[in-house]
């Protein structure tokens, strides 16, 4: 009998329906080992040697596993095929190992659970990645020194409570600092001018963008008064039209940031949600392994795919040569596949929740190996002719020749522009109106989930098992919420970056942290040695620690006056802090004076649907902000979206 060790009772289920009575399949329930809570659990002196402890939840999987494999010929460790997969497979071993010797493991890997995949690897067996296992290792370790050495600086010059992640806390600058850039910017003026022209019987817009052949740039109302009135007594003709047909390629398949990017953008879920349906998929053997950064493909999966566009859509959507998609990026996994359906032919899943992501992956597969849609862009250059001034007025259209791969994705381009009635140059036109719009420049905009993974992948921090570990616990710890699919900082996570850039500079250095991901890489490559890569990082770090322990000054959490005085002493000002469970009312005068109530952020203009009531602010036990009536529990409406914005 072989034993065959995997990490979910779900994958283990899948891989029984491919496997005969010979095979015993257990799941290890994640992973079974671990640094210990209690303590560091490093060995600095020691090479930076991690001491694991079992975690004590899984003493009868222990068991179950070690009896099964006393019966075994062979045990076989079919964990994921990544480094958190060649660590389980590294600490299975070591378990059963301590207790039964000279037993034979063989470690087997596969991107898909499929029949075909699960025997061809079972018939070129190999040995656990001491390489991965290291990266893993070395992941861990750095973690662990990291919030280990600050977490208990923070509670004494920040508040008590707090802790700081490697990466986490680089995520976080990102966000503070793009809201510093917000609360910086100072709008500018502008005015955007368009003429709504006729050529019988249609008519259509034209937007101001020259006078005399020089760009023009209108930023002063009296100014857009001026132009407005010269365009008003204009003649109008065609100026030129220019046509070109334009090839939109398909976009290569998905990895895990583009797969987190397009359901947060597409289905409005977070990267966590995302992960989780992801691996339900992954484990009933629907689509390939969902933690990958290449875009590489299989070429019997092409070929099938190439079969289905052919029979299904016809032969003008299958291209002449298949489309091959490659990364730059130094630091892909090339061995890895793309995220795909394991069989193009089924259409849709039996699992409920993950339908909807099941088929976005269905339709970017099927949409890289199709042809090309073909646009038509026309763009239209209008004369005013005002005497001595010649304003140009432009506009564009665009319509679909062919529709390519938007047949099974029609989302996939926004076609811009609009219906124009057929114009040829020297065309007379005839002016319907004029119209004048102030406008200001806006700043950046705040990070989404979508565009925090997006700044982290360009800045090459973090990996595709990481981006949504890292929101998830950032928002977990109120260094950051959510708002209307926003990310916002906290005064908290704005402290904490605050006091960490000023004491721990290349900690919180992006190309430093980034430099650290490519060093695991070449660890999981071979090219670089553990403890060489740690003892790089802790140079230095270990004294900045007692450094900013000994004459770090306190760091200051800004609190949010309320405008009234406090209800308790008179004397204090009214403020909102953020305590452990969100935002309270507290006085300014805190300790001296102990008044607390609970705050409520009243939504203004609006009133509750249903009994008239005040509109607040609430959130659910996992953080996510909704609205909802004042009046509740007698009331209990309540909305994801904010009703002011709907109103």
């Amino acid at each position: 009998m072989q034993l065959i060790v995997v990490e979910s009772p779900t994958k283990a289920k899948t891989l029984s329906r491919f496997l005969g009575p010979a095979f015993k399949i257990e799941a290890s329930m994640g992973h079974i080992r671990d640094l210990p809570k209690s303590k560091l659990g490093v060995n600095i002196d020691k090479g930076f040697e991690p001491e694991y402890v079992i975690d004590k939840t899984k003493a009868k999987i222990i068991k179950l596993l070690r009896d099964e494999a006393q019966k075994a010929d062979e045990i076989i460790l079919a964990t994921d095929p990544d480094r958190e997969g060649e660590a389980i497979a590294f600490h299975v071993k070591y378990v059963i190992e301590q207790k039964l010797k000279n037993k034979r493991f063989d470690r087997i890997v596969f991107h898909e659970i499929t029949k075909a995949a699960i025997e061809s690897a079972l018939k070129q067996p190999g040995q656990i990645d001491k390489n991965l296992f290291e990266a893993q290792q070395s992941r861990r370790v750095l973690d662990r020194l990291v919030g280990y050495k600050l977490s208990p600086l923070l509670w004494r010059k920040v508040r008590r409570g707090l802790s700081a992640g490697r990466v986490q806390s680089v995520a976080v600058r990102l966000i503070v600092e793009r809201e510093e850039e917000i609360k910086a910017f100072k709008p500018q003026e502008y005015w955007e001018i368009k003429a709504r022209l006729k050529k019988q019987p249609q008519e259509f817009e034209v937007w101001l963008s020259k006078l005399n052949n020089k760009t023009i740039k209108i930023v002063t109302a009296d100014e857009a008064g001026v132009v407005g009135k010269e365009l008003d007594q204009a003649q109008y003709r065609v100026g030129e039209v220019l046509q070109k047909e334009v090839a939109r390629q398909p976009y290569p398949p998905f990895i895990t940031s583009s797969l987190q990017r397009a359901a947060a953008n597409r289905l409005g879920w977070s990267a966590k949600k995302t992960m989780r349906e992801a691996q339900q998929l992954y484990e009933k053997g629907l689509i390939t392994y969902h933690r990958t950064d290449s875009v590489n493909l299989a070429k019997e999966a092409v070929d099938k795919v190439r079969q289905f566009i052919d029979s299904t859509y016809g032969k003008q959507y299958v291209p002449q040569k298949p489309h091959w998609y490659s990364r730059q990026s130094k630091m892909v996994q090339g061995a890895h596949e793309a995220i795909r359906p394991t069989d193009v032919v089924r259409l849709t899943v039996d699992v409920k929740s993950a339908e909807k992501l099941y088929q976005l992956i269905w339709q970017r597969f099927v949409a890289c190996q199709m042809t090309a849609v073909v646009l038509r862009r026309t763009i239209v250059k209008v004369t005013a002719d005002c005497g001595s001034k010649q304003y140009e007025l432009k506009t564009n259209g665009e319509s679909v020749v062919f529709d390519g791969w938007l047949k099974v994705n029609p989302k996939g381009v926004v076609v811009n522009g609009q219906v124009l009635p057929v114009l040829v140059k020297a065309d007379k036109l005839e002016l319907v109106k004029i119209d004048k719009e102030q406008k200001f420049t806006q700043p950046p905009a705040r990070y989404s989930e979508a565009s925090l993974i997006k700044v982290l992948e360009d800045k090459g921090i973090g990996r595709p098992s990481t981006y949504a570990p890292i929101i998830s616990t950032i928002l977990s710890r109120k260094y950051v919420e959510k708002k209307e699919k926003s990310l916002y900082p906290t005064v908290v996570g704005t402290a904490v970056t605050q006091f960490l850039l000023k004491y721990f500079p290349k900690v919180m250095d992006y190309d430093f942290t980034a430099e650290m991901e490519g060093d695991l890489d070449l660890i999981a490559s071979g090219k670089k040695q553990r403890q060489n890569v740690l003892e790089k990082f802790y140079k230095g770090f270990d004294k900045r620690v007692e450094e900013a322990l000994e004459k770090g000054q306190r760091q200051k959490i800004e609190v949010e006056k309320t405008g009234r005085k406090c209800p308790q002493c008179q004397k204090g000002d009214e403020v909102i802090r953020m305590g452990r469970f969100g935002q309270f009312l507290s006085c300014s005068l805190f300790p001296e004076c102990k008044y607390t109530a609970n705050y409520r952020q009243v939504v203004e203009g609006v009133k509750c649907p249903e009994c008239d009531g005040e509109v607040v602010i609430k959130k659910t036990k996992r953080g996510k902000q909704f609205f909802g009536c004042a009046n509740y529990p007698k009331c209990k409406w309540a909305s994801w979206n904010n009703p002011k914005k709907a109103k």
